[in-house]
């Protein structure tokens, strides 16, 4: 008896790390995503191409193991979920990654990874229009998430309305000859690429939010994931060949090009769909788009070594306040979860313990907990354990 309580308190520390670690190991494999397709990008592949091989390498990978791990627990496909995984389908793979992708040859792997820092404000906007976040004046973290959100649009908009001088980092000899026609090509469409880095964050925030949505009715995380990088290769080809009509931009070789849409489909597609569909229905979306300040720093530090990037005294200065927003909104989330566990600490404190009760045919309120309806239906209910318990016929 001894024993199984050290290793009862490390499996609950090692269950509460979990979401972390998975996060963090996310960050890496998107910052190596971001400088691997900028490459391939370079070398002239589309961009509508590689979203399109991206989702057939994700479905190739995910789908054996949706088929054998989830066989006995996939629910079945009804027409409302299959609405949404098209919905999904378009909203990631298809809105998100084009625009993405677009927006980051218009400026930079560095810059787009630092523009991805809205996401939390975008999601915690769109949660509270769904009614999955709350927002209390009277309270200080909800406040702080507020203020966080404003934050960190702002800093979204000075990176957008404002470049300012170029800032090196890496000094190199070679680069000043041709920093002036550099500026002037990167100029023209550093606007638009910011612009559509942003939509491209907001697909992402729905993309979010209705996954959290669509886990609640198909709670099959590798299934759901498979037949989202699915969809995404059906809409995403449609749209290839609506908007590419050379067909020689689907031959690939053995290069960046391929190494991208592998790279990119088996860890930031198939694996990140199914992790951030796990931790989002633990700890909830805004907790999942909270570590990306962290990509952009790893982001920052490869684009710099390997792509000679130029970062620009705007782009640091919005990052900052993205940064210090995002921050704010994350102490604020902290605190809801604090407090939303602590009545359920207390009562196990007390004593409590569940007995399950089956229903006839009426829903029961106990104690302030909710039963469940339906002629079979299973209660469980929150008893003190010293009450007697009396049944009456």
């Amino acid at each position: 008896m001894g024993d199984q309580a050290p290793c009862g308190m490390l499996c609950i520390k090692v269950n509460r790390v979990k979401p972390y670690l998975a996060m963090v190991s996310l960050q890496f494999g998107y910052a190596g995503m971001y400088i691997i397709s900028l490459v391939s990008l370079k070398h002239g592949m589309s961009h509508f191409v590689l979203a399109v091989y991206r989702h057939v390498v994700a479905t190739l990978v995910m789908a054996p193991f949706a088929l054998v791990l989830e066989r006995k627990i996939r629910p079945k496909l009804t027409l409302s979920v299959f609405w949404r995984i098209l919905i999904l389908g378009f909203l990631e793979p298809v809105l998100d990654q084009n625009l993405y992708y677009l927006g980051m040859k218009y400026t930079s792997a560095t810059f787009a990874s630092a523009t991805v820092n809205v996401l939390p404000a975008i999601t915690f906007i769109m949660a509270i229009i769904f009614r999955l976040e709350t927002v209390n004046a009277k309270k200080l973290h909800s406040l702080a998430k507020v203020i966080g959100t404003v934050i960190t649009v702002s800093g979204a908009m000075v990176m957008t309305l404002y470049k300012g001088p170029l800032i090196d980092f890496i000094r190199s000899g070679g680069g000043s000859h041709h920093q002036g026609t550099t500026t002037d090509s990167s100029d023209k469409h550093w606007l638009l690429g910011t612009l559509m880095l942003l939509g491209s964050c907001t697909g992402w925030s729905a993309f979010f939010i209705l996954q959290s949505f669509t886990l609640k009715m198909y709670p099959a995380e590798l299934s759901l994931s498979s037949l989202i990088c699915l969809m995404g290769v059906v809409e995403g080809a449609a749209v290839s060949f609506i908007m590419e009509r050379d067909m020689s931009i689907w031959r690939i070789g053995f290069d960046s090009r391929l190494l991208a849409a592998a790279y990119s489909g088996i860890v930031c597609s198939g694996i990140a769909y199914y992790v951030q569909g796990v931790v989002i229905r633990e700890r909830g979306p805004v907790f999942v788009t909270s570590f990306s300040p962290l990509c952009m720093i790893i982001t920052a530090s490869l684009g710099a070594v390997v792509l000679a990037e130029q970062v620009h005294l705007g782009s640091i200065f919005g990052a900052i306040l993205i940064v210090f927003g995002l921050y704010t909104v994350v102490w604020g989330k902290s605190k809801d979860g604090r407090l939303s566990s602590a009545p359920s600490l207390a009562l196990e404190k007390s004593g409590a313990q569940e007995l399950p009760i089956t229903n006839g045919d009426r829903s029961i309120k106990f104690d302030g907990y909710d039963s469940i309806d339906g002629a079979d239906g299973v209660v469980s209910l929150k008893i003190q354990a010293k009450s007697p318990i009396t049944q009456g016929t």
